[in-house]
């Protein structure tokens, strides 16, 4: 017999609770029995004992999840790798889209590691370099909490090069499927207000597209756009005017990138938030085979215990205890 859910502290306690009110009632039963000078264990209190404790028992098993069967199954491990570069540059500080860019792409990050907690998903950040701030991993608590400390003071600033961070997203995935640890499909979500000073970002698109790697692409921002509050409180300034500089969403390229591997794009600005299209699209790429095992599957025969555990105490109900006679 294989348990579901094994003995533990709870059942313990419920057990001494148990014993706990047999003594009360035993106690209460010869109390009553010695002031009467009647007899204190007659059958009918024996057999209530051994009931109560019998059905008791029963409930215990029927909560423990008790299986059994020899039946084997074959249990397939399918998911995706999916890689989320995050752009980091000043720019995501703009509050075009409320509260921020950034702010608001984290509250829809941690809905993604919640729709796709079967799968891998990493993170990685860029402005001017990209770094890997987490690999990918199935570890829901420390996604959420390396989206929490995103910052654009996590990179160093400067023009936002999309080019390399693809091309680093693109390595981690394929270095992994190296060593025989990743499922054969690979998304890389870039996020990004499409500004990219890098000219290489179509380059890279085209390589992702060889090696199988679909890109999907949100942009965040407004057409209208707004000033670059920086790290220090002030707006940036325009070196030459002295005006605030204002950043847009520059849609074409995010649209032209994801195009190019087959993959769609999307975007969250003051109006609309296709987020929830993002992830039902990504949602519908099958993953590849990972793995195949057979284990042993025993269904729950919880029901084996609990009905004669309910007749028991029906009867229970119905059998009273006599503890003095009245003679008239």
């Amino acid at each position: 017999m294989i348990f579901n859910y094994p003995f533990e502290n709870l059942y313990i306690i419920f057990a001494i609770i148990f014993g706990v009110g047999i003594f009360l009632w035993i106690f209460r039963i010869y109390r009553i029995s010695f002031r009467l000078k009647n007899k204190i264990f007659h059958f009918n209190n024996i057999f209530k004992t051994l009931l109560r404790s019998s059905y008791f028992t029963l409930i215990i098993f029927s909560l423990m999840g008790p299986g059994w069967g020899g039946e084997k199954k074959e249990i397939k491990a399918i998911g995706k790798d999916i890689l989320v570069a995050v752009d980091l540059s000043n720019s995501m500080n703009s509050m075009d889209v409320q509260p921020s860019r950034l702010e608001k792409v984290k509250f829809e990050l941690k809905k993604l590691v919640e729709a796709f907690n079967s799968d891998r998903v990493g993170i990685l950040i860029f402005s001017s370099e990209p770094f890997v701030q987490c690999p990918l991993t199935y570890d829901r608590g420390a996604l959420n909490l390396f989206i929490e400390t995103l910052s654009t003071r996590l990179v160093p600033s400067g023009g936002t090069q999309i080019g390399p961070a693809l091309a680093l997203a693109s390595e981690k995935l394929l270095s992994d499927d190296e060593k025989g640890k990743s499922p054969h499909a690979k998304i890389i979500l870039l996020i990004s207000d499409g500004e990219d000073f890098s000219q290489q970002a179509e380059e890279q698109a085209e390589e992702l597209k060889e090696n199988g790697i679909k890109l999907f692409s949100l942009g965040v921002g407004t057409e209208q756009g707004g000033v670059i509050p920086l790290n220090s409180g002030q707006n940036k300034k325009d070196t030459e005017t002295g005006n605030d500089v204002i950043t847009k969403l520059k849609s074409e390229l995010l649209k032209k990138l994801s195009s190019i591997t087959g993959g769609a794009y999307y975007e969250i600005n003051e109006k609309e938030n296709q987020s929830p299209a993002l992830i039902k699209s990504i949602d519908r790429i099958a993953g590849e085979l990972q793995d195949t095992k057979m284990v042993d599957i025993s269904a729950d025969k919880y029901y084996y215990f609990l009905i004669p555990a309910l007749g028991l105490i029906l009867l229970d109900i119905l059998i009273t205890v006599k503890t003095f006679r009245i003679n008239l």
